[in-house]
């Protein structure tokens, strides 16, 4: 791995901790947001099911799966640009 210099360093640690936030605060709107509006949606029905369930149970996994996708995408292209990129 490259040894950075403290400039680059701190600019790295910089965007990724920018992403690390985004992603938490993603997963916090995912996890806690959609269960707390769940009760409001169910007056929409969706093949039978309330749509407040359907979010609940399905669609904050399906943010979960995506995201995490989106977040190693993001990452590795600020692994890439700062020169630390894993070898494949």
């Amino acid at each position: 791995m490259t040894q950075l210099s403290p400039e680059k360093a701190q600019a790295y640690w910089s965007r990724t901790s920018g992403l690390m936030w985004t992603m938490l605060a993603i997963w916090f709107v995912a996890g806690f947001g959609v269960h707390f509006f769940a009760p409001q949606l169910n007056g929409i029905r969706i093949i039978g099911f309330p749509l407040g369930f359907y979010m609940a149970a399905q669609g904050s996994l399906i943010i979960f799966v995506v995201s995490l996708f989106w977040f190693a995408g993001k990452q590795n292209e600020i692994d890439e640009e700062f020169g630390v990129a894993e070898d494949e």
